[in-house]
């Protein structure tokens, strides 16, 4: 069994801008947040058949501790397809019991169903949405995983109240 210490950032293609954007949050010194990212390791290229894709995938979230997922109508839509190499990722997560925090693109704070892909409300999946911002996505990687692994009869999805954004200065 491989060791699982990285973050997987899962997203719809449409939604490729702001994975870009958490790079340079990343590399930004002035910006805490930090991730291992998953993307880097197993790289598929765009000539590959979609099953050495899936391989590849499969492969990255084995290596996983933890997702973000990039909350948006396109992320509902294809996570839900199983055709999608995102609904492939979002059954793999679930399958294998990675914690998820949903960062919601349109910058709600509370669960935003439209942004939620069938599968993680199907399956009842113990989930923490928050908006995308980097100091609350790193807070939620840092407090929620955490009490994902501890709290195995949490289900459903959740999100933190006001107080926690007022204390993080949001």
């Amino acid at each position: 069994m491989s060791y699982r210490n990285k973050t997987y950032v899962a997203f719809a293609s449409e939604d490729i801008h702001l994975y870009r954007l958490m790079q340079a949050w990343h590399k930004n010194e002035g910006i805490d947040f930090d991730f291992f990212d998953a993307h880097d390791l197993n790289t598929a290229r765009d000539t590959s058949t979609d099953e050495t894709i899936r391989r590849r995938l499969r492969e990255r979230l084995m290596n996983t501790k933890q997702v973000v997922l990039l909350g948006s109508p396109a992320a509902k839509k294809k996570g839900g397809d199983v055709t999608s190499f995102l609904g492939y990722e979002v059954k793999k997560i679930i399958e294998l019991g990675v914690p998820v925090v949903v960062a919601n693109i349109d910058g709600s704070r509370t669960v935003n169903h439209s942004n939620y892909p069938a599968p993680l409300t199907d399956a009842d999946t113990y989930t923490m949405s928050v908006s995308f911002q980097p100091t609350i996505i790193a807070h939620a990687l840092d407090k929620y995983v955490p009490l994902f692994q501890s709290n195995t009869d949490k289900t459903g999805p959740y999100y933190y109240k006001a107080s926690v954004y007022e204390q993080l200065g949001l």
